[in-house]
């Protein structure tokens, strides 16, 4: 071994208590992504309000669902983070919620048939717990898919989803003739990973939309090579895909002690 400085170009280290492991999932395909894909103009029209997901769609939550379990990951998930629109919803419901054998244990995650889903209850035993908020919602505004319904129309469809970090029954943000800009949805995004950054969860999955995430994961990975920036960051997510990222507080930002530190 020759003596010298040695280069650990392309290697880092960060204190592992600065970090939370977020796993990133776009919804399954859904009714608009259908008309979408044959004709863009198809997001503007008004029976996509609020889309559900395609039975094409909840096949992909079942091959999801089986993903997580084999892997170990719905064991470790201790949050899961979702926007407030039915195809998200759905989508978190199906791929971590409980099985039907344990309806009886506790009230439904999700009721059968929500959304016309043609599905049984879903039941939130021996699952992590949820929470929608309002900060991952898909770009905002003159799309009717994007348009979420009341609150309260929501908590009957989905009973074991925590709404209590949302204000207004009323959708207020939405707006039939302006839409978010690529910049608006990744200022949203920022305020969103400091939501999650306030919390006490290290291992957290996030349940949301393309345009959100394509928005907020482009301001990130430019210390990196740009093959990671391009490939595995900033790459459009597919209907149902799930990428795990490693969020890092790199300006002290956090308080939580190093538990497994010993001076």
């Amino acid at each position: 071994m020759e003596g010298g400085i040695a280069d650990p170009a392309g290697l880092a280290l960060y204190p592992s208590h600065r970090c939370k492991t977020l796993y990133l999932i776009r919804h399954g395909q859904a009714v608009h992504n259908v008309a979408g894909e044959k004709d863009h103009k198809a997001y503007s029209f008004p029976e996509f309000f609020d889309a559900q997901l395609t039975p094409a769609g909840w096949d992909q939550v079942d091959n999801l669902r089986k993903h997580v379990n084999a892997c170990g990951l719905a064991k470790k998930i201790e949050l899961v983070v979702v926007s407030p629109l039915l195809r998200t919803m759905q989508t978190a419901a199906g791929v971590f919620g409980g099985d039907t054998s344990s309806l009886e244990k506790g009230k439904p995650l999700m009721v059968e048939n929500a959304g016309n889903s043609f599905r049984h209850s879903i039941s939130s035993s021996n699952s992590p717990p949820f929470i929608a908020i309002e900060y991952c919602r898909e770009r905002m505004g003159m799309h009717p898919c994007d348009k979420r319904r009341t609150i309260a129309e929501y908590s009957a469809l989905f009973p074991g989803i925590d709404f209590s970090q949302i204000e207004n029954d009323e959708d207020v943000y939405w707006r039939p003739d302006s839409r978010e800009t690529d910049e608006q949805v990744a200022a949203r995004g920022v305020t969103f990973l400091k939501w999650l950054w306030s919390r006490t969860e290290k291992e957290i999955a996030v349940v949301t939309h393309s345009g959100f995430l394509l928005q907020t994961s482009r301001l990130f990975g430019n210390d990196t090579h740009p093959s990671i920036k391009t490939h595995e960051i900033s790459q459009p997510f597919s209907n149902c895909e799930l990428r795990s990222m490693v969020l890092v507080d790199t300006s002290m930002l956090g308080s939580d002690a190093p538990i497994a530190n010993y001076p």
